[in-house]
């Protein structure tokens, strides 16, 4: 089975990518949202957390178990590489392993793994085929202005936390372009049509 990274900053339109690859059938594993899951649930992971963080970064729910008090954890790492990599160090790898295990229960000739931190987290070497989608700057903060109702600033900081389009193009093998003047659903055909009937045209 061929592993599909798929990655691109705020507001390039990664997830409507990924909405595409799925309706055309193909598995599709979110790591973000496997991510915020694996905190709650796995008990492991928490008391690890709780063991850096402190006990007070989860929060009992009204059914007895633990969750992750997101903003106070947010509070912890915002701005604080150093916290952000130790808890980045805790959580990927339980991503990683979650996402193997996925994989193997798939039955299709590819798989999509999406990640707003592909290449941050070093999941890209899990994959077979690693691609980005991109989008003009000023598009993108637009897009997630309009999308979250937030300031351009608030848009900006998130984006400074991201790695530039340029970094992901570099490292990207594929690049799916989403600038309003290069369809996105033909790009995605083609780039599925290959997976499906040539695979070696991608992949070496």
């Amino acid at each position: 089975m061929i592993k599909v990274g798929l990655t691109g900053g705020i507001g390039s339109g990664k997830t409507t990518v990924s909405r595409i690859f799925s309706v055309l059938g193909i598995p599709v594993f979110s790591a973000d949202t496997e991510g915020k899951r694996l905190m709650a649930e796995d008990a492991g992971l928490a008391a690890a957390i709780m063991d850096i963080f402190g006990k007070d970064t989860y929060l009992h729910s009204e059914g007895g178990g633990l969750q992750p008090d997101r903003r106070k954890l947010a509070g912890i790492v915002f701005n604080n590489e150093e916290k952000l990599n130790q808890l980045n160090a805790l959580v990927h790898p339980a991503v990683i392993n979650a996402f193997e295990t996925w994989a193997g229960q798939q039955n299709s000739a590819y798989v999509i793994k999406e990640s707003a931190l592909l290449f941050e987290s070093d999941a890209w070497k899990h994959s077979n085929l690693n691609i980005t989608v991109a989008a003009p700057e000023e598009e993108r903060i637009r897009r997630v202005m309009k999308r979250d109702g937030v300031e351009r600033s608030a848009v900006m900081n998130r984006m400074k936390h991201q790695l530039s389009d340029e970094e992901r193009i570099q490292r990207a093998d594929l690049v799916i372009w989403n600038d309003n003047r290069s369809p996105v659903i033909p790009q995605v055909l083609a780039i599925h049509r290959l997976l499906l009937y040539s695979p070696t045209d991608l992949i070496l």
